[in-house]
C-alpha cells in the first residue's frame, strides 16, 4: 500500500470547474477501487495560477491505471496548465 500525491497548476479562472470535475471524478474513483481521493490547494495564487493537489491514500496495485483512465475521460486536462506530477509514499519499514 502506499499514498498517492498528485500536483499540478491550474489557473484561478478554472478553478471552480476544475473543482467540481474533481469531485466527480473522485467519487467515481473511489467507488471502483475503495481509495477516496481528497482535494488541497495552496492558499495563495502567484501570477494567476494555484498549485492544486490530489491525495489518495491506502492506494495499492492498479490503483494508478485506473487513475489515469479516470483522468482521461474527467475532462480536466484542459484545465490543467502544464502537466500532473505524481509522487507515491510509503510507510517507513518497522526498525528491527
Amino acid at each position: 500500500m502506499f499514498d498517492l500525491y498528485v500536483y499540478y497548476k491550474v489557473r484561478d479562472e478554472n478553478a471552480d470547474a476544475l473543482e467540481m470535475y474533481l469531485r466527480i471524478m473522485q467519487a467515481e474513483v473511489g467507488a471502483a477501487t475503495g481509495v477516496y481521493g481528497e482535494i488541497r490547494h495552496r492558499p495563495e495564487s502567484k501570477d494567476g495560477l494555484r498549485t492544486w493537489m490530489e491525495i489518495y491514500p491506502g492506494a495499492g496495485e492498479g490503483f494508478e491505471a485506473a487513475l489515469k483512465a479516470a483522468v482521461q475521460e474527467a475532462g480536466i486536462l484542459p484545465l490543467i496548465e502544464d502537466a500532473r506530477h505524481a509522487e507515491v509514499f510509503v510507510e517507513p519499514e518497522p526498525c528491527a
